[in-house]
């Protein structure tokens, strides 16, 4: 079958009301402007503006701010088919604060967690070239049943799969059922994304970086990705070994929230170009270091490829 779809994003789609004061808290913040949210959602959108055909499987409410996610999920092209409306269970909600470093957040799930399985069928799997997710949609049923089924049908039709491991006791308080889930998720494979607060989350505690790799190379991921903010990138691959990359120097950062998410979606843009590992992570960095001096989706008026891929 013809592989039309480059990025099938499987999980949360919600509201991030984020404060307008910068490195102010939640308590303290007085107003939030509206921004459509959710970690897949941001590399469904991303990966849209990169010029790819990206897919997003998720779950709002039948109301105005699942109306407000469709027109603007459509309005970046990014494919809402397999967007499903709960007439019953409203639009997820995080509030979040606006900040240069990780932000603080209060999530208000609601609809997020209740994808179906035939949201994603077999022939839709098999179009595509990498099926994402992440550790938060892995956090409730039924969504995490049908991510994990699905997650291995797209392993056996051979798709690279990939998650964000974006851990958060908040989301997700049973941290050993949160790795057990992980463990089931990363005997497919998957490209793995975390960064240094989300290992301290789901550890709860300090872990050196031979930990961490070990610890995800055992339960079958071959390549991790580390992301320590402002110290760079580390990356592991069973077979190519350590890669390190300084971050890119920023003199104002607006905005980190989303930079995660914009990071990852230039890796797995890199990956589906075919560029090597050191490369991908440089691409990924770029498409970072946009996102943190912007609030909201990525600017208008770039060109990403001639941007991302030095020729």
């Amino acid at each position: 079958m013809e592989k039309t779809i480059d990025i099938l994003c499987i999980g949360e789609v919600l509201i991030d009301f984020i404060g307008h004061e910068v490195n102010t808290s939640i308590n303290r913040t007085k107003d939030y402007h509206r921004f459509l949210g959710g970690s897949p959602t941001n590399v469904a959108v991303n990966a849209s503006r990169l010029g790819l055909n990206s897919v997003l499987v998720a779950t709002c409410g039948q109301d105005g701010l699942g109306d407000y996610i469709v027109r603007k999920l459509k309005a970046n092209n990014v494919n809402t088919a397999h967007i499903r409306k709960s007439d019953s269970i409203p639009t997820s909600v995080i509030f979040v604060s606006k900040s240069t470093e990780t932000p603080d957040f209060i999530p208000y799930r609601e609809a997020d967690c209740h994808i179906i399985q035939s949201q994603l069928p077999d022939e839709v799997i098999q179009q595509a070239k990498i099926f994402h997710t992440t550790c938060f949609a892995l956090s409730k049923n039924p969504a995490r049943e049908t991510i994990l089924n699905r997650a291995a049908k797209a392993k056996e039709f051979g798709l690279q799969l990939s998650i964000d491991i974006n851990f958060s006791e908040r989301i997700w308080p049973n941290r050993e059922e949160a790795k057990q889930v992980l463990k089931d998720y990363l005997k497919n494979n998957p490209l793995v994304k975390l960064s240094e607060d989300d290992c301290y989350r789901l550890f709860a505690e300090l872990k050196s970086e031979d930990y961490i790799f070990d610890y995800f190379h055992n339960l079958g991921a071959s390549t991790i990705c580390l992301t320590k903010g402002k110290k760079g990138v580390v990356l592991s691959d069973v077979t190519k070994g350590l890669f390190f990359q300084e971050a890119i120097p920023i003199s104002e950062i607006k905005d980190a929230t989303g930079a995660g998410d914009a990071f990852w979606t230039g890796f797995l843009y890199a990956q589906l170009k075919n560029k090597e590992l050191e490369e991908s992570i440089s691409i990924a960095q770029k498409l970072a270091a946009i996102k943190l001096q912007n609030v909201g989706r990525l600017p208008d008026g770039i060109n990403f490829e001639d941007y991302l891929i030095a020729k």
